[in-house]
């Protein structure tokens, strides 16, 4: 085997302060004698694209990391596609170098990508603390069995514990391919529903009330969504005058603080018992909402109080800031069709920097 040829090639390296550094290197093209054919010769420190070494490459992902790909560009003096294509090749560095999972508990949530119920799934790693596949065609079951597919019949045995909202296609996926998981509803998606509880009351007093009564009501849906210690000033004391006006969204309001309490217990019996009492208190309070998020309660009740056993106890919170985190993604990415760029935005998104 000899050269067939050679050319000088400029390599961009590293910057020294503001100075641009250009390596010049000489690249062979081998002559094969076993298959007759002409091969470049391949260089380890040189990037996917063979115009930029690979601890650029890393550079500018990194960049990437705090700034959009149009901001990365103009500093660098790049062509944005060039930007692009150095952060993919950054971005499978980090997968690979994460290594291959097997989850002992796991969550699992979809994600709209675009307007039209356009949805992927995202499954988490809930004790290493990060998201480990991004796919399915829609939050189908078949959708949720592609997951399942790729981490194989092993490692699906091995799950203990999944983390979901109360999606039936989820439960009976896992339900199927991952027998031995307890199944734990997730307490910010079950809270979530209480809260469109409450604001189908508020908007039924809205209806129900006229002129100036309107008036401590109009504007206020999200003064009574959040929690108090999250308000302003300005937001505590609009809700004081609230729930002071109207008796019958206060008993609303307060039924919707006091239920986040059921995942303080530790025992299933105690919890099962404070539920009791909760729903028992909505007799005569005319809150319709409410008596149906309480039934829905009691279908789902088994995967609302496995969180009381102690094996059970993981962080509910990381998945609902995942999920914000890929919001942001989302809209620093506004216009960006290729979605293997923000599949693999979203798997790395928890891991370090290379």
């Amino acid at each position: 085997m000899g050269w067939y040829d050679r050319k000088i090639r400029q390599v961009r390296d590293l910057s020294c302060g503001d100075t641009r550094i250009l390596l010049e290197l000489e690249v062979r093209r081998i002559d094969c004698r076993s298959c007759g054919k002409v091969k470049q010769e391949r260089l380890d420190f040189l990037a996917d694209n063979p115009f930029y070494t690979k601890r650029f490459a890393y550079f500018v992902g990194r960049r990437c990391r705090q700034a959009s790909i149009s901001d990365v560009a103009k500093e660098l003096a790049l062509d944005w596609h060039t930007v692009k294509a150095l952060e993919m090749q950054y971005m499978k560095a980090q997968l690979a170098r994460a290594g291959t999972p097997g989850p002992l508990a796991i969550g699992i949530d979809e994600i709209a990508i675009r307007k039209g119920h356009s949805y992927r799934i995202v499954v988490s790693d809930l004790e290493r603390r990060r998201p480990i596949w991004f796919g399915g065609e829609d939050r189908s079951e078949a959708s949720m069995a592609q997951f399942y597919a790729w981490l194989g019949k092993k490692k699906s045995a091995r799950i203990r514990l999944a983390v979901m909202d109360m999606w039936k296609p989820f439960r009976v996926a896992t339900a199927a391919h991952a027998q031995k998981a307890a199944i734990l509803f997730d307490k910010f998606h079950v809270m979530r529903h209480l809260g469109e509880a409450l604001d189908t009351v508020r908007k039924s007093e809205y209806a129900r009330l006229s002129g100036r009564d309107r008036r401590y009501i109009k504007g206020q849906k999200y003064t009574l969504l959040s929690r108090r210690e999250n308000l302003t000033l300005d937001g505590k004391k609009a809700l004081k005058a609230l729930l002071a006006a109207n008796k019958r969204l206060n008993t609303a309001y307060l039924l919707k603080e006091s239920f986040g309490q059921l995942w303080d217990y530790e025992r299933e019996a105690w919890a099962r018992r404070f539920f009791e009492n909760w729903r028992s208190s909505l007799k005569w309070q005319r809150l319709k909402p409410y008596e149906k998020f309480a039934a829905m309660i009691e279908r789902h009740w088994d995967g609302i109080a496995a969180y009381c056993r102690p094996e059970n106890k993981v962080s509910l919170g990381f998945v609902e800031g995942l999920n914000n985190k890929i919001r942001v993604i989302q809209r620093r990415a506004y216009g960006l069709k290729n979605e293997e760029y923000f599949r693999l935005k979203v798997l790395t998104c928890m891991l370090p920097e290379l």
